[in-house]
């Protein structure tokens, strides 16, 4: 397997400092440091204010202090606030979902670290191409004849999905790292990094039946996933090529859907005709979840 690519993360920097100095207040320096070093909570001000207050007689300058201090607490506390309202104003809860150990138990094989990504803009939809006939208490055996096909057959280092879902709705831990994580996947050539893989356990070519528990558990966790970095679901983003075994020349930028069909990104029939008609309806459900409109 190649192993997937990206491009790193550059921190944003901070602004420079303003180079413009404040014009000076008139008034003896030491005769205002006096001042200000009398008042309650003045040291804790900045230099600005803390002049302002220097250059006010005694009961003036405590009173300016409390509506000064006061006005700061607020900003503060609105500043505090603000970015969490931000935060959970279009997220969506996490969905039950079956741990590996479950499934897996002493089956694992040893494996590299899991490699992890800032954030998650994007999930692509998969099926897995196998028998849809299955009794939904019977997955745990099927999802281990998936991971021993794509360990041993396919030398690839885990379960290339990062979650797996069966036609009753029950999602599964697929891909080792941490079912919160931003878990880096080996699902989609050339747009592993930044995005979650989701597959429907089943074969859904055209005209087999896609039963709604299944489309529902699906926009349940692109919801969740896409809802940690504000993603919309609806929404088209911007994602590079780590190869050119997908459809784009590795380092180009590709708008795709936020919630993709593996076709988008590489040349296959996955996630099949009949999942991939399927598509619009997780997105609208995906985003009613996240509480948009």
């Amino acid at each position: 397997m190649v192993p997937p690519g990206g491009t790193p993360h550059i921190a944003d920097r901070p602004d420079p400092p303003d180079s413009r100095t404040m014009p000076v207040l008139r008034g003896p320096r030491r005769a205002r440091e006096r001042r200000t070093s009398r008042i309650p909570g003045a040291a804790h001000l900045p230099a600005a204010a803390r002049a302002l207050l220097g250059a006010l007689p005694g009961l003036a300058a405590v009173a300016a202090l409390f509506l000064c201090a006061g006005g700061v607490e607020r900003a503060a506390d609105e500043q505090s606030a603000a970015p969490a309202a931000a935060t959970g104003r279009h997220t969506a809860p996490r969905p039950d979902i079956v741990p590996r150990s479950v499934w897996l138990g002493g089956a694992a094989r040893a494996q590299p670290a899991p490699r992890y990504d800032d954030e998650v803009v994007a999930v692509f939809v998969h099926h897995t191409d196998t028998p849809n006939g299955y009794d939904c208490a019977d997955v745990p055996a099927i999802l281990r004849g998936v991971y021993q096909g794509q360990t041993g057959a396919r030398d690839w280092d885990d379960i290339g999905y990062n979650f797996v879902i069966d036609r009753c709705g029950t999602v599964y831990e697929g891909r080792a790292g941490g079912i919160d994580r931003a878990v880096t996947g080996a699902h989609t050539q050339g747009f592993n990094h930044r995005t979650t893989g989701i597959a429907a356990l089943g074969t859904y070519t055209a005209g087999v039946p896609v039963p709604d528990e299944l489309t529902d558990a699906i926009a349940a966790v692109a919801a969740w996933k896409l809802g940690e970095s504000g993603t919309d679901p609806r929404a088209k983003v911007a994602l590079v090529s780590s190869n050119g075994l997908s459809r784009f020349a590795a380092g180009a930028t590709a708008m795709l859907p936020a919630v993709a069909g593996h076709d988008d990104g590489y040349a296959t029939s996955c996630p099949g005709a009949a999942l991939a008609a399927r598509l619009g309806d997780i997105r609208e459900t995906a985003a009613r979840l996240q509480g948009r409109a």
